[in-house]
């Protein structure tokens, strides 16, 4: 098993961070990886909730992610299951992974620590780098960069 962690420094208040990390409105603005749209996402941020998010990557297929919402600290900490229903990485299929999010505030906005950990292998971290570095791109590039 090995994991992944991304580190973003984002021109916002946590509070907003954790917005567009936690709500429907906010995931379907950046979720998924370059250009590629977000077809649709479901957020319950709340202990035991769940999430839904359905997008488009950059091979054309389209990919729909999922999972339980574990621990919720508004604004500073999610922690979620995650595994696929249609798509995703082919190392990933019928398995649950672990996404832990961190939102700190610092000079001119916050930061965000995301590891994704649990994974299969090394193929599985690149292809997921590659997709959560994408999609971490489009919320910078929306919220701005510190």
């Amino acid at each position: 098993m090995t994991s992944l962690t991304l580190v973003r420094r984002i021109a916002a208040r946590p509070a907003i961070v954790f917005a567009a990390l936690s709500t429907s409105e906010g995931v379907a603005a950046w979720w998924g990886p370059g250009k590629f749209p977000v077809i649709s996402a479901r957020m319950d941020a709340r202990v035991g909730g769940g999430y839904r998010v359905r997008f488009h990557s950059g091979d054309g297929r389209e990919h729909e992610a999922f999972g339980e919402f574990l621990e919720v600290v508004a604004p500073s900490r999610l922690v979620m299951t995650y595994a696929y229903a249609v798509g995703g990485e082919p190392e990933e299929e019928g398995r649950t992974s672990l996404i832990e999010i961190d939102v700190c505030a610092i000079n001119g906005g916050s930061e965000l620590t995301f590891t994704h950990s649990q994974l299969r292998n090394e193929v599985s971290v690149a292809s997921h780098r590659g997709g959560w570095s994408g999609a971490f791109a489009k919320l910078v590039e929306q919220l701005g960069e510190v």
